[in-house]
């Protein structure tokens, strides 16, 4: 038989001069087929038991069973196939393996069927098992229904130039399935807050967010790889919640599930990391502006063969069926644990900066959750303490109502000032006042009679503040001033006496006091 099989109309052809009563050797001439070919058909139809004006009038699957059915003998019935059959998913995972060839798969199945297969149908049965194994699905995408990420193998770098390194990023790539509009962007690391951020960075470039987000198994983004419910990490949760989007996770080991964004790293290889092979960026600023660039481009580019780009479908398809972007941008939010230590405080351990909660709390396992700007702690599901960041690092943060009532007097007592003092006696009255502010100048230092001055207040509140002004009227009008002789006349009630009378005081006579006339002779000489 030829070794090229006729199309159906060739048969047809060869079949009608047949029955028109021509020979063979005449149908060989006009149709440029050997004899033998011709022979071989008419053969079969014979064998068929129908005559040619009955093979005519079957239809084209008909006819090619009628006719090839009997052409080669199914392998099926030879027992060396169904022993290679057996062996064929084996093989095929053994030639994934590194330095393993055909060649060596074939002499261990030889070993195994000595009378197997020759080298090429050893091959051709395994290429066709792989092949089958291979096949690929055809999927149709909805406009704005998921963004499809993915970390590109290939990293691209910048160059240091205070230390002349060459510093390595990675790069996350991701894509609209639908329109195939792209986006990519350099990042230091796959970390959590990394990943998330460029995420955020990939919708407010969208301009809006998709449904869903589908990504591998990235330790970046799951927690527990499973195939029905993956565990997501709880940054990725808090992204969930601020968008109003889901993430997805690909089955284990199958990229052909987001196959688009697989896709697009390789378009990112030809379209971006070749346009920048020879730019040296200085920082990853820098380095994240020519991606942009490259990109633009690359999303402007009609696809091959058409009148139209991704940006274009995007525009016109994608964008009016994408959510909102929220009216806030997204803040990562950072948790831990941690046990309030016995001096009423916790610590954020990346800035080893100390923050005070209720002093109630010591010894109880508290959840800390904080952002750039904000600390707060939860006990039992309800917020006890709330602080603004603070990045110094062994310093610490405390709150006074933290602290039990004998930590808050010391507290007090390190803050007071001489104004503080004068405010509290000026409230007490003018008496108090002006004592007050006599003690605070009695010393070179002010701060060694800031005790003084609060034991001066705090006897208003033993005695009254009445009595207190009172007590330092009459202190105002001795020689010194001071708490002690208040205290003294508070104590012993001096401030109750009636007051004394205005008039002047004079010396009873007697022999041994002389008086003014006793000096005139002696001024006179």
């Amino acid at each position: 038989m030829a070794n090229k099989t006729l199309k159906m109309e060739q048969i047809r052809n060869l079949l009608q001069q047949k029955l028109n009563g021509q020979s063979i050797r005449t149908i060989s001439t006009q149709s440029g087929l050997s004899r033998n070919t011709v022979r071989t058909y008419l053969r079969r139809i014979e064998q068929s038991n129908q005559t040619l004006d009955q093979v005519l009038k079957l239809d084209d699957e008909a006819l090619g069973v009628l006719i090839f059915e009997s052409e080669a003998p199914s392998p099926t019935k030879d027992p060396r196939y169904s022993d290679l059959q057996k062996k064929l998913a084996a093989y095929s995972n053994e030639l994934q393996r590194r330095h393993m060839t055909r060649q060596l798969l074939w002499e261990e199945y030889l070993e195994e069927f000595p009378s197997g297969y020759k080298f090429t149908r050893f091959c051709h049965y395994l290429n066709e098992y792989i092949e089958q194994k291979g096949v690929t699905a055809i999927f149709d995408h909805n406009p704005g229904d998921r963004l499809m990420v993915d970390f590109a193998g290939d990293k691209l770098s910048y160059l240091d130039t205070s230390t002349g390194e060459l510093i390595y990023c990675e790069v996350l790539v991701a894509v609209l399935p639908y329109s195939s509009y792209i986006y990519a962007e350099a990042l230091p690391d796959q970390s959590q807050q990394c990943f998330t951020k460029a995420i955020a960075n990939a919708f407010r470039y969208l301009g809006g967010v998709p449904k869903s987000v589908l990504c591998d198994n990235l330790k970046s983004a799951v927690k527990r790889a499973s195939r029905y419910e993956p565990t997501f990490t709880e940054l990725i949760d808090q992204l969930n919640t601020h968008y109003q989007t889901s993430f997805m996770a690909t089955r284990v080991r199958k990229p052909r599930d987001k196959a688009t964004v697989e896709t697009s790293v390789n378009i990112s290889y030809n379209r971006i990391y070749a346009k920048l092979r020879d730019v040296r960026a200085r920082d990853l600023k820098e380095l994240n502006i020519y991606i942009k660039d490259a990109l633009k481009a690359l999303n402007k580019r009609n696809f091959k063969g058409r009148d139209y780009c991704r940006e274009d479908l995007f525009t016109q398809h994608e964008k009016p069926c994408l959510n909102p972007l929220p009216t806030t941008g997204f803040e990562v939010k950072k948790v831990i644990f941690a046990k309030v230590a016995r001096n009423y405080h916790i610590m954020v351990g990346e800035d080893w900066h100390l923050y005070s909660v209720p002093f109630r709390l010591v010894g109880k396992k508290v959840k800390v959750v904080y952002t750039s700007d904000w600390v707060e702690v939860y006990c039992d599901h309800k917020r006890v303490a709330i602080h603004r960041r603070n990045y110094r690092k062994y310093d610490h943060t405390t709150l006074p109502e933290h602290m039990p009532s004998n930590h808050q007097a010391i507290h007090e007592q390190k803050g007071y000032t001489p104004d503080y003092f004068l405010k509290q006696a000026a409230a007490i009255g003018p008496c108090t006042h002006q004592a007050v502010s006599q003690i605070l100048n009695a010393k070179m230092f002010v701060e060694q009679t800031y005790r003084s001055c609060l034991g001066v207040i705090r006897l208003g509140n033993t005695y009254g503040k009445d009595r207190l002004e009172k007590a330092c009227q009459l202190m105002l009008n001795g020689p010194r001033v001071n708490y002690g002789i208040l205290s003294n006349i508070l104590r012993n009630n001096m401030d109750k006496l009636p007051p004394k009378s205005n008039l002047d005081f004079k010396t009873p006579p007697h022999d041994n006091i002389r008086g003014p006339e006793n000096y005139n002779d002696k001024l006179n000489k």
